[in-house]
């Protein structure tokens, strides 16, 4: 039988981290890129490597390179703030806590998401347009298969806190994608499912085993299937790990 170690300081590390107001950023160590963007203020958008790579990938697979824009990825604290203030001063608290992440809380200081929006003259940095046609449209049935999500989904405000935002993605990784989407889950609601018992996902004829291990303490050791492949440990940011097990390919 497998066996892998996972560290407790891991824990807030990984693509399957949960960022909100309950649950704030612990540190901030990915990897990022810029990319190219037509972002209003013409400035480079960064993202975590590999989900720059596969945002870059997806918007290719639809044409959308130039009906897609780039509005705004990765953050640090300080830009999170500055935002925060700006709109709590032009727009009021009721509105800034509906669309704006508290400093700390917010997902785009992982790296990990990014706001997109529909290519105009002037763009809303706050609420960018992405309809649910056309470009745009293609771009979001296919998100899944990349790794992304539409975050704040409509009729999800009373478990995420944020109000519905059809121009936010956050990379998750496959096949976490694929059963957010299936299932009709939000990212809170992920852990709680996975709680209830390994889910299985069939992607490119390989079987995916994803489970959910509880910190046991500074070392939590795991038992891994056996005959398997590929293994990714994430931390959820709260108190486990979500562990991935690729069947062994054949």
């Amino acid at each position: 039988m497998k066996k892998i170690q996972c560290k407790r300081e891991d824990i807030g590390r990984g693509p399957l981290i949960l960022v909100n107001r309950d649950h704030p950023l612990r540190e901030s160590s990915v990897q990022l890129v810029p990319l190219d963007s037509l972002s209003p203020e013409g400035e480079k958008v960064c993202l975590e490597r590999c989900a720059a790579n596969l945002l870059q990938a997806c918007v290719r697979s639809v044409g959308g390179e130039r009906e897609i824009v780039l509005v705004s990825g990765w953050r640090s604290h300080r830009e999170q703030q500055d935002i925060w203030d700006a709109t709590l001063k032009t727009d009021g608290e009721a509105f800034t806590r509906k669309y704006v992440a508290l400093p700390g809380c917010s997902e785009h200081q992982t790296g990990l998401a990014i706001d997109l929006g529909r290519a105009a003259r002037q763009i809303d940095f706050i609420r960018p347009a992405f309809p649910y046609d056309g470009v745009c449209g293609r771009f979001r049935q296919r998100a899944a298969q990349y790794g992304f999500v539409e975050r704040y989904e409509q009729g999800k405000e009373g478990v995420t806190g944020i109000a519905h935002e059809p121009w936010h993605f956050r990379y998750v990784g496959t096949p976490h994608a694929k059963l957010l989407q299936d299932n009709s889950l939000s990212l809170e609601e992920y852990v709680p499912f996975l709680r209830t018992g390994p889910k299985n996902c069939l992607l490119e004829g390989r079987i995916a085993q994803v489970f959910y291990a509880p910190c046991a303490g500074e070392w939590t050791e795991v038992e891994l299937p056996s005959r398997c492949g590929r293994v990714q440990v994430s931390g959820d940011n709260m108190d486990g790990f979500i562990i991935t097990v690729w069947g062994e390919q054949r």
